[in-house]
Formats: C-alpha cells, structure tokens, sequence
C-alpha cells in the first residue's frame, strides 16, 4: 500500500503561481511512476502531468505544457507539481497519484494508476 497526501492549494489571482505537494508513505515510493490529475466540477478526471521514477522523463497535458512543472525528490518521499501563470480554467481539485512499477515513459491514463490521494482544491480567480 501507499498512502498518499496532498497539499499547496489555495486560491490564487490569474497569473499567480502555487506548488503543490505529495507526500508518500507506505511501500517503497522510489520505484513508482508519480501523476497528477485534476477534476472540475461537472468534468471528468484529466491528465496534469506525470514522472518517471526510471527515466525521469515527464509528461504533460497540453493545456499545462510552458507552465507546469512536475518533479520528485525521493529522499523525501514526496512529488512537486509548480503551477505557474495559473488561469481560472485550471480551477480543480488536483489528485496525485502512484502507479505500481516504472516506464520510461509515464502512463497519463488515470486507470493506470493503483493509488490516489484525496485531493487539494485550486482555485484561479479572474
């Protein structure tokens, strides 16, 4: 099992900037391929971005490509997501999540992954 919790949200201007952070614990959390997705209210569950414990490649969704930045500290158990040049469209609650094993490239399906956390809320105002 791996437990995984989230925090760094908040409300922010447009333009402003958060990181939010995902802290592990349980099994070993070096060795699992690390997400995050989001959820607007009325939408489906979408790809952020994604590392690989492996490679370390990343992986993002178009709409978060320049300005997100998706990254991971392993002494510490814990996966970054810096959100910068924040817009009202990336309001949601973001999810981290792990995926049992390693890719060279990340998976960005979210039936991928094995574990979720329970989510921060993000709010861009206008």
């Amino acid at each position: 099992q791996v437990q995984l919790v989230e925090s760094g949200g908040g409300l922010v201007q447009a333009g402003g900037s958060l990181r939010l952070s995902c802290a592990a614990s349980g099994r070993t959390f070096s060795s699992n391929d690390m997400g995050w997705f989001r959820q607007a209210p009325g939408k489906e569950r979408e790809f952020v971005a994604a590392i690989s414990w492996s490679s370390g490649n990343t992986r993002y969704a178009d709409s978060v490509k320049g300005r997100f930045t998706i990254s991971r500290d392993n002494a510490k158990n814990t996966v970054y997501l810096q959100m910068n040049s924040l817009k009202p469209e990336d309001t949601a609650v973001y999810y981290c999540a792990a995926v049992v094993g390693s890719w060279f490239s990340p998976p960005t399906s979210d039936v991928r992954y094995d574990y979720w956390g329970q989510g921060t809320q993000v709010t861009v105002s206008s």
